[in-house]
């Protein structure tokens, strides 16, 4: 059975090369996944159009994969609720508690994990606890 491939909503995208966030952008696509870069600040990372917001992207997400702090996230978590993708990855340093209840009760899966490290060990795709 061929894995499933995504399309993935990264939050906090980052043109410099040493940061999370641009790293796992560059491994979805590595690993056959369209990421699509959100960030204020930019037009273009990694030779992709950049997103000033979620709800501002045209396609469906399945997967939203948090690299922002959770102080900079309740206008994202609210974008997250009208986009309604079936998964959010918080990455280390982006966990939310509060954040989850909302989303779990939206029907949107939580999962606090490294998405370099699930997409590296072949954990990315498999089914995640809700």
């Amino acid at each position: 059975m061929e894995e499933k491939k995504e399309t993935v909503a990264v939050v906090g995208a980052s043109p410099l090369k040493d940061r999370y966030s641009n790293k796992a952008q560059n491994m979805l696509e590595e690993y056959g996944h369209s990421p699509i870069p959100v960030a204020p600040k930019h037009e273009t990372i990694e030779g992709k159009t950049v997103y000033h917001a979620l709800t501002d992207i045209p396609q469906p997400i399945e997967t939203v994969t948090m690299y922002l702090g959770p102080a900079r996230q309740d206008k994202v978590i609210e974008q997250i609720l009208d986009l309604k993708p079936q998964r959010v990855i918080f990455n280390p340093g982006t966990e939310n508690p509060q954040a989850y209840e909302k989303l779990k009760s939206a029907g949107i899966k939580v999962q606090e994990a490294c998405t370099l490290v699930l997409l590296k060990t072949g954990q990315y795709t498999k089914p995640f606890n809700p």
